[in-house]
């Protein structure tokens, strides 16, 4: 990944990025190089074996000469077509690996992206960059290029042997050769424009596909009987793509016919002017230089269609890579710092120092608002407040998902900045409200959290989060199959489910955001009481709403608008009949943020 973001990130010039990907590709480079050149020989040199079979083999008689010069011509096709082969396989793995290396890049550092990216981004475009952007592009590195060069090498090879039999008859072709270039220059600026239209549709196309055809969106719909409006909608999107795609596909092929049909109807305007030539007293080229002449102009209009068609393809496909390298240009905010220091002991003592922090930036409306909070190894420090008020907040900038804008948050007497990001997540587990599962078994999706753990250790986890009785109930038990993001399961046994997986990691610090609001109080209850006897006296941070929950929690911390107004104990903090007691007084309508 570094090679491609630490070199190319301050050059904005597309194609020489895109050039800048095959440096680790040297040797291939001269290899296919050296295929083409010897490809390019190869081609050219029958029209001249035809040029003295013509002129003197068969006027005189030659037989032994013709039969050299025969062989000639069939070593050149085989030695050129066996050429063009090995060209295809070296250009093709070349082409390919270095799309795995750049979908591999991308990929990296699109997981180092922090949260605030992926919160203001559509996975849908995500998906089409990673999918179809280097798909588009993996064509172009695998073929196009080296067909581009192949081509190229042929109409310069070609044009040298031309210029060798006739100079005045090549003098003639080339103004078309000439015409021919700026009209693909024009049609390529066109359809560069219509791929990243193109483009942008398939993103919004995936989007609605993933959104619309997952479970939950699928329920959305049936539920409330909206299907027909998203129908319409994707509907919309696909007719659009369609008159993209039909458009490109259209865009200057008049215009390249033209050029095809031009250089099919050269060969009798060079025989006319061979004769005419010829009339006002010029050379006459001989009947073998004429024929040959005339093949090589034939063999001429092959590559030059080629090359400009590929040369449009290139150019057009500067909009693919366009929108990847937009991607490795995404600022990583959130990096490990040069020299990490370590997270000493195996403990979890959080400390918030004079933080603030916008979603949007500084100068933003403030999510959290000059907090201070000391939160004791092995301790239960619960986090309420009203909808807004920053308890989520809270919670992700302790565990770095976002950095603070001013102040500091440490861990075991570290700055989270100063700490690596690998260490800080094998310190914390964070539950959320709606855990994310994979589509595969529960205890894959349990040793998600720690590989090596053993089955017993999964299954002490299962009973601390008091979902291995229902785990045990299901056909298939351990090794049942969740479904997509777990749907398969309900509100409350996905969290049981998520709890059980971040004991199983057995972190010193856990953040449990509404983790368990989906749960009964009875069940809640049990959970708590097994959390609080858990070996090693896990530092636990609960965000929550219903009281139960935080009740017997060391400390409660109060937030308003992203400040901290009170804080205590549940019992001290009702005495002091401020905004926790009117909590207590409204538990029923009490909202988490």
């Amino acid at each position: 990944m570094s090679r491609f973001k630490s070199v190319d990130a301050q050059d904005k010039n597309v194609g020489l990025r895109a050039v800048r990907l095959l440096g680790p590709h040297r040797f291939k480079v001269l290899l296919i190089a050296a295929l083409v050149l010897g490809d390019a020989a190869a081609s050219i040199a029958w029209p001249f074996f035809l040029r003295e079979i013509l002129d003197n083999a068969i006027p005189h008689g030659r037989i032994g000469l013709l039969s050299i010069l025969a062989c000639g011509m069939l070593t050149s096709v085989v030695v050129s077509n066996v050429l063009g082969v090995f060209q295809a396989l070296v250009s093709n793995r070349m082409g390919h690996c270095i799309m795995h290396n750049l979908r591999v890049a991308v990929f990296k550092h699109m997981q180092a992206l922090s949260l605030r990216y992926f919160t203001n981004a559509r996975s849908g475009d995500v998906q089409s960059r990673l999918v179809s952007d280097i798909g588009g592009m993996e064509t172009t590195m695998t073929s196009a290029m080296t067909s581009l060069v192949s081509n190229f090498a042929s109409v310069f090879a070609t044009l040298i042997a031309m210029l060798a039999l006739d100079w005045k008859l090549t003098l003639f072709v080339l103004p078309f050769l000439a015409a021919f270039v700026w009209v693909s220059r024009r049609v390529g600026r066109e359809r560069h424009t219509l791929i990243g239209k193109r483009q942008q549709q398939i993103a919004s196309m995936t989007g609605v596909i993933g959104e619309s055809l997952s479970v939950g969106g699928i329920l959305l719909a049936k539920t409330m009987g909206r299907s027909g409006p998203i129908r319409q909608r994707f509907e919309k999107i696909s007719a659009d793509l369609a008159d993209i795609e039909v458009e490109s596909s259209m865009s200057g092929r008049w215009r390249m016919s033209g050029i095809g049909m031009v250089m099919a109807g050269a060969p009798p305007i060079l025989y006319w002017v061979a004769g005419v030539t010829a009339d006002f007293g010029g050379s006459t080229p001989t009947v073998g230089t004429l024929v040959a002449f005339v093949t090589l102009q034939q063999a001429l209009m092959w590559p030059t269609l080629e090359l400009l068609t590929t040369g449009v393809q290139v150019q057009s496909s500067t909009a693919l890579f366009e929108r990847i390298f937009e991607f490795l240009d995404a600022d990583i905010d959130i990096v490990d710092p040069v020299m990490p220091k370590a997270l000493r002991g195996n403990y979890g003592e959080v400390v918030l120092k004079n933080v603030s922090f916008s979603y949007a930036g500084k100068g933003g409306s403030l999510a959290l608002n000059d907090v201070n909070l000391s939160i004791p190894s092995g301790s239960h420090t619960a986090v309420v407040g009203v909808t807004g008020s920053g308890k989520t907040t809270l919670g992700h900038v302790i565990a770095r998902l976002y950095d603070v804008d001013s102040g500091a948050v440490s861990v075991n007497q570290v700055d989270v900045r100063e700490a690596s990001i690998q260490s800080l997540s094998d310190v914390i587990g964070v539950v959320s409200q709606d855990p994310f599962f994979f589509n595969s078994t529960i205890a894959e999706n349990l040793l998600f959290a720690r590989p090596e753990a053993t089955y017993g250790e999964m299954v002490a986890s299962a009973k601390v989060a008091h979902i291995h009785d229902f785990v045990l109930g299901l056909p298939e038990g351990y090794g049942t199959v969740l479904g997509e993001r777990g749907h398969r399961l309900s509100g409350g046994e996905k969290q049981r489910l998520a709890i059980a997986r971040a004991i199983l990691k057995n972190p010193a610090i856990m953040i449990l955001d509404e983790a368990t609001s989906a749960l009964d109080v009875v069940t809640e209850a049990a959970v708590q009481k097994a959390l609080d006897i858990l070996p090693g006296r896990t530092t636990r941070i609960t965000i929550a709403h219903r009281l139960s929950t935080v009740r017997d929690a060391d400390q409660i911390v109060v937030l308003d608008r992203g400040r901290i107004v009170e804080r205590g104990t549940h019992d001290s903090l009702v005495s002091a009949n401020g905004y926790y007691a009117n909590f207590v007084e409204r538990d029923s309508s009490f909202r988490r943020a």
